[in-house]
């Protein structure tokens, strides 16, 4: 009995029940005179509850289409039905609520575009004094006694590191904002690892780490400088955490829906408790560096997601960390 959860039906129900006994008492006291009386009167019920329902339908029907048009971002179309009833106070209570909702999304990307452009103003005139100071140091270093190299070797490598931190988070902030447009193009998965690997190849060499790369003709398509900074990243972490003489492994796959990208090492791998967290901004797992500030693997995933992709991290059963990525495709 699904047609009596609607409250319309209840009333007709209740009226078709009271003349169904009325035909019954009719038919046994006055006879057949009666009996015709009262099919009539339920031929026009059914007529009366069919038309109302089909106008209270076609009404939420209309409401539906309005809505979805509303939410794919046509915003021209006002729910213009300003007669009285239920459905009437209900599309003028969510057309508000829709307005309320547009005012605040575009309050709040207007703060978004502001604080990426005030990063942004920060990042330059903070790049110009390191830049200046870097190679302040290497004149320095050029002309420094035996003991003085090591402690200016040590401040060239936190002045990289604060280069490195004003420029992620200028890219997250922009990211945020929504101010970056990905850019549509064909890729080489083995030259986008490549080209991902080509700052880590001395760090990796001093550590005798290897990368093994198995990707032969498979494609993606994204955007090449921002997929490779998220993939440096996820590689750069795996770097950080596979001991001397360990190996990193890069596959790829290309299915009908998705391009696979997976990362593997030969690290102790993630512990079980920073695992829900790992691409959190700002999160330190327990084995993290001491120079880790939790930002890589955040702005990692927030580059593939904004390309249609997904990213997870497990533990392999023999041991090491995990990365698995997709790029989902738009066309089947």
């Amino acid at each position: 009995m699904g047609l009596m959860r609607n409250p319309e039906f209840r009333p007709f129900f209740c009226g078709f029940l009271l003349l169904t006994l009325c035909s019954i008492a009719g038919s046994f006291f006055f006879g057949l005179p009666a009996v015709c009386f009262v099919a009539a009167g339920w031929v026009l019920c059914w007529i009366a509850l069919l038309s109302f329902l089909h106008r209270r339908y076609r009404a939420i029907a209309s409401l539906s289409d309005e809505l979805n048009r509303t939410l794919h971002g046509d915003y021209s179309l006002p729910i213009s039905d300003y007669s009285e009833g239920e459905l009437s106070v209900l599309r003028s209570e969510i057309y508000k609520m829709t307005v309320m909702l547009r005012e605040q999304a575009e309050i709040l990307k207007k703060d978004k575009v502001y604080l990426a452009e005030a990063m942004s103003d920060i990042s330059h005139q903070l790049k110009t004094p390191l830049t200046s100071m870097n190679l302040l140091v290497s004149r320095l270093q050029q002309e420094a006694h035996d003991s003085q190299r090591e402690a200016l070797r040590e401040l060239h490598r936190l002045l990289g590191r604060m280069e490195w931190m004003v420029s992620t988070l200028l890219k997250m902030s922009k990211l945020d904002a929504g101010t970056v447009f990905f850019q549509q193009e064909d890729i080489a998965v083995e030259k986008l690892i490549q080209a991902a690997a080509q700052p880590l190849s001395i760090p990796m060499e001093l550590r005798e780490q290897t990368l093994a790369v198995d990707c032969p003709d498979v494609k993606l398509t994204g955007d090449f400088p921002w997929t490779v900074e998220a993939v440096g990243n996820i590689l750069k972490n795996c770097m950080e955490h596979t001991p001397m003489g360990g190996e990193i492994r890069v596959s790829g796959e290309e299915t009908a829906l998705y391009t696979g990208i997976t990362i593997e090492d030969t690290g102790p791998g993630i512990d079980k408790d920073d695992l829900p967290h790992l691409f959190e901004r700002f999160y330190v797992g327990k084995h993290a560096s001491k120079d880790s500030i939790g930002i890589g693997l955040a702005l990692a995933k927030s580059i593939i997601v904004q390309q249609n992709g997904t990213i997870q991290a497990r533990n392999l059963p023999q041991g090491g960390a995990c990365f698995s990525i997709r790029f989902y495709k738009k066309i089947v």
